[in-house]
């Protein structure tokens, strides 16, 4: 289903699954849920709300595999909250797992190199990338739910942090600094 290559593609999925199975054993959820609604939370991305069409597709997936209705609602409400822009709350241990896991591909190294591809695909500039860091990627870290992902974003987000400042600062210079016009005593 995923053959995109975007940086919402099969690599992305495969490791907001890993991170979900790793966080529902380490939490004590449903490994299953998790598992099935990591493997089908972006199935749907050119939509306003990704999430909740990508809830629906999942249900109708699920249907015709023949899982009961309980499993299929579990997933598609772990799938239907997960997107920190639908502002969602999830309700189950299972949905915040897939929240968390999708919101730690989003930061450290990874989420860094996802960002960038992200822009690309879109058109955005260096400055507008990182008013997307401002306005949502350094964020994350204090909108995760389990115990076992506050603990894996402590590294991504400081590593995100001071890729943050470093890019801020190597931005500071303008066409003006560049050519000697501020700040510089041209009379030398």
């Amino acid at each position: 289903m995923y053959k995109e290559r975007t940086s919402h593609d099969k690599f992305h999925i495969e490791r907001v699954t890993k991170l979900a199975v790793y966080i529902a054993l380490k939490e004590g959820a449903n490994v299953e849920i998790v598992k099935k609604a990591a493997e089908l939370h972006d199935l749907i991305r050119d939509s306003n709300d990704h999430a909740a069409a990508s809830a629906r597709e999942a249900r109708k997936i699920l249907k015709e595999q023949g899982y009961s209705d309980e499993f299929v609602e579990a997933v598609a409400h772990a799938i239907e909250v997960h997107s920190f822009s639908a502002k969602r709350e999830p309700k189950t241990l299972e949905a915040k797992i897939l929240s968390d896991a999708d919101k730690l591909d989003a930061i450290g190294a990874v989420g860094i190199a996802r960002a960038f591809m992200f822009s690309g695909e879109i058109g955005r500039s260096l400055e507008e990338t990182l008013k997307h860091f401002e306005e949502k990627l350094l964020k994350l870290k204090d909108l995760l739910y389990t115990k076992t992902a506050k603990e894996l974003a402590k590294r991504r987000h400081k590593f995100l942090l001071k890729f943050y400042k470093e890019m801020l600062e190597e931005l500071k210079f303008t066409k003006s600094d560049l050519h000697g016009d501020r700040g510089v005593n041209r009379d030398r």
